[in-house]
């Protein structure tokens, strides 16, 4: 079997996290071509010889993503750079003919992620997006309790993406606050995910009302920039946060479901209480990604004396949980989240279809991004514009 060549744009946590997400899931698949990470690219040099030192298939390094681009070794590239640079990366891919692996959002704003999408379907590239909540075994499992009708008919959904990684004021003042560089604050950071996971839960969100807030609303600068959310070094100068830290929404699903949602990375004490809850009409179930191996489940509309939730635990009906661990009561991890990912991008390149999230379905995230910062602003419901291309949500 060819193995595929791959190149990374950006060399920081999620460059790092996507090799060894490939590596990993290539050490359980034996039966698919092996990714070769090839080529790398990091305007930090040091960052470029960490992947020179562990990877001995890399034979090219360089400063300059055309350069990497332009490398006729490189037959697919994984795009791990911030996010203001998301856009002009991707197109750039486009041109020279490369699928992309890209984190959310795509952009800063639903245009560029519109103009992503739209290039990378009319280039007939398959892409993926770093929706990686999706893969957990549990989700997939309450994903096919839901399509397959055993919690009756879907009435409501709560989804909550509360963190506490922000909630110090003295926390830097990086690019995630700045409207230039991420666009809105929370919405595109956290929210989301939580966005992709109900439409992929339940079906597309078709309008929304929303309230933002900015509880920190200046930051320590930097004097020493880190990598993710740590390693920084701060002085006494502050600056301003310029977009939000709360937000709190009511949404209407295109199949009448109504929902709530709300996400923060300011609350202190939950440190990723990521939770999804589906109500219906014989049953609801519910999942926090800090246990993010269990479901809560209610099946049964009885309200006789065992009436409630019974915790489930993840085994081999559920995803592709069979594939990581031996027996039901060991964990999966975030880790292994991102294998799935890569090997869906893999799949996909190999196939030609689209089966990992696609460009799409980040330019619909997008579009539901905007709308709540438009909501937020003056108070009203806003429709979500209904995206074309290669969704994968509702596959």
């Amino acid at each position: 079997m060819k193995n595929i060549r791959f190149g990374i744009i950006g060399c920081g946590l999620m460059g790092k996290e996507f090799a060894s997400a490939s590596a990993r899931w290539c050490h359980l698949r034996l039966d698919v071509p092996r990714p070769e990470i090839v080529a790398v690219c990091d305007i930090n040099p040091e960052a470029r010889q960490w992947f020179v030192q562990n990877f001995p298939t890399v034979s090219f390094e360089t400063g300059d993503y055309h350069d990497l681009l332009a490398d006729p070794e490189v037959e697919a590239v994984s795009i791990c750079a911030p996010n203001f640079l998301h856009h002009e990366m991707a197109i750039a891919a486009v041109k020279a003919g490369k699928p992309f692996w890209i984190e959310k959002p795509m952009g800063v704003s639903a245009t560029q992620s519109r103009e992503i999408a739209q290039a990378a379907e009319k280039a007939d590239l398959v892409t993926a997006v770093g929706f990686n909540y999706r893969h957990t075994p549990a989700i997939e499992y309450l994903r096919s309790l839901v399509r397959g009708g055993e919690l009756g008919r879907i009435t409501n959904v709560r989804v909550w993406f509360i963190a506490d990684y922000n909630s110090s004021p003295m926390g830097p003042l990086t690019w995630r606050a700045s409207k230039e560089k991420a666009g809105a604050g929370v919405v595109p950071d956290l929210m989301s995910h939580g966005a992709d996971l109900a439409q992929y839960i339940v079906g597309r969100i078709a309008s929304v009302t929303a309230v933002t807030d900015t509880f920190i609303t200046e930051r320590p600068i930097p004097t020493k920039m880190g990598i993710g959310h740590s390693g920084f070094e701060i002085g006494n100068e502050v600056g301003p946060v310029e977009n939000e830290d709360y937000v709190s929404m009511l949404v209407r699903f295109e199949n009448g479901t109504v929902g709530t949602m709300e996400s923060s990375r300011v609350s202190v004490g939950p440190r990723a209480e990521y939770v999804v809850e589906v109500y219906g009409t014989k049953g609801s179930a519910r999942w926090n990604f800090e246990r993010l191996n269990e479901l809560e489940i209610c099946p049964v509309l009885d309200g006789g004396a065992s009436h409630g939730y019974t915790r489930a635990m993840a085994g081999p009906q559920w995803g592709q949980w069979q594939r990581f661990q031996p027996a039901i009561g060991t964990s999966m991890g975030f880790d292994d989240m991102k294998a799935i990912e890569a090997a869906q991008f893999i799949e996909s390149i190999l196939t030609g279809k689209q089966v990992a999230p696609s460009a799409a379905d980040a330019w619909c995230a997008a579009e539901v991004d905007e709308a709540v910062v438009a909501s937020a602003a003056d108070g009203q419901w806003h429709e979500v514009p209904r995206v074309e291309g290669r969704t994968t949500f509702d596959a």
